[in-house]
């Protein structure tokens, strides 16, 4: 399936610790949304929820949940769940009723309120359930795993504490500057540096947070746009949600093994490397192509793969391009302009709808003082538990 829609609107509700229902933070991004789009509720004609597992039966339910504190009209509604990449599969969820025909404009609605601390897993016994095994079996929480990739890191390419730190500046810099963002303050390098170990060598500030918080988008056909008034609208390109091919021989959540390589010829692309071809090949575009990026930095070490994952630099080069200032602001290919999930924290399925409202912004022009400057094309990536890939390209 190719083929573009138009984002005719984008909304959020601020990221934070708000102590309220998910369904709240839902409502709030999504009548933003509807606002900037210029609709209004009783237009749309299919609702996707990207579900939430802390949220009870409601947050199962999700497309249906956030219909009916909107107000029943009658549209068709989806949920759908992939862990972090639940908001990103909504999208594409969206795309393709759009593409169908089945409908011409769909609300995409994420959520959630995420508890204090690590993430766990959903209650229960479940022996086959990789998630609940590393919890039960090795004690491994999320930052155990992205220790693991810091460490990697350092041992293949020599990046350093300093290079891991360099990330969190850089987005803490850039996440001042958005109203959405929870932690809205500049942060020194040496300020990481003093912060308390989580898993070595990761920092306090070297690791997101868990958090509140919601996004929603408003989905249309070109020809719905245009009969709208938008003729020139920022539109989606191209929607990844591939799954690992065997081998896979890199340690991903939530898995605490690896495929063997023996009798392989090697060539087969990492995960996430293979989530961003997938991603460039549909759009028809390479990573040269690109004028911003918005990745999920669950730690800094994991933002500088991301770099060699979508191309922006040779394996081993990402710290280099780091060090050069070529993702920060004024860069050659800025990433999380936004400020990342530095800056916002987890609220699961939310964030791949966050990074593509922020994708709509900057393409608008919208973004003011963190504004990436004659931005036409962007890309998102993140990845959810249980081989969900996740990348959104955007283009103007």
């Amino acid at each position: 399936m190719t083929g573009d829609v138009a984002v005719l609107g984008a909304g959020m509700h601020p990221w934070g610790k708000w102590g309220r229902s998910f369904h709240e933070y839902g409502v709030a991004a999504a009548r933003e949304a509807l606002e900037d789009a210029g609709l209004e509720w009783g237009d749309i004609g299919s609702v996707v929820g990207a579900d939430t597992v802390r949220g009870g039966y409601p947050g199962y339910v999700a497309g249906a949940t956030f219909a009916q504190a909107l107000g029943w009209q009658g549209a068709r509604v989806t949920s759908v769940y992939a862990a972090c990449a639940s908001g990103a599969q909504a999208v594409n969820t969206a795309r393709a009723q759009i593409l169908s025909g089945m409908a011409d404009a769909v609300l995409v609605v994420g959520a959630d309120a995420a508890p204090k601390g690590f993430f766990r897993p959903a209650g229960g016994e479940r022996p086959d359930d990789p998630d609940w095994l590393r919890f039960r079996v090795l004690g491994a929480t999320n930052p155990a795993y992205f220790a693991l990739y810091a460490r990697r890191r350092m041992a293949l390419y020599g990046d350093t504490a300093e290079d891991f730190a360099r990330v969190k500046v850089k987005n803490a810099a850039a996440g001042a500057l958005n109203p959405y963002a929870r932690y809205r303050k500049e942060v020194t390098a040496e300020e990481v540096a003093a912060s308390p170990v989580v898993a070595d060598p990761l920092r306090l500030l070297d690791v997101c947070a868990t958090s509140d918080g919601g996004a929603a988008l408003v989905l249309t056909s070109l020809e719905y746009a245009r009969r709208h008034g938008v003729t020139d609208p920022v539109r989606v390109r191209a929607v990844a949600t591939g799954s690992p091919t065997y081998p896979n021989t890199l340690l991903d959540l939530p898995y605490i093994a690896t495929d063997s390589a023996a009798g392989t010829d090697g060539r087969t692309p990492g995960f996430r490397a293979a989530i961003a071809q997938e991603a460039y090949e549909e759009a028809g575009i390479g990573p040269e192509d690109l004028s911003l990026a918005e990745v999920y930095d669950l730690s800094t070490a994991l933002e500088l793969d991301w770099y060699e994952d979508l191309g922006l630099a040779a394996e081993g080069e990402a710290a280099k391009l780091l060090r050069q200032g070529a993702t920060g602001p004024g860069g050659r290919i800025p990433v999380n302009p936004s400020g990342g999930l530095a800056s916002f924290g987890e609220a699961v399925p939310a964030q791949a709808i966050a990074q593509v409202c922020e994708l709509t912004r900057q393409l608008r022009g919208t973004c003011g003082p963190r504004q990436v400057e004659g931005a036409r094309v962007g890309i998102t990536a993140n990845q959810g538990l249980f081989g969900h890939g996740s990348s959104v390209i955007a283009v103007r």
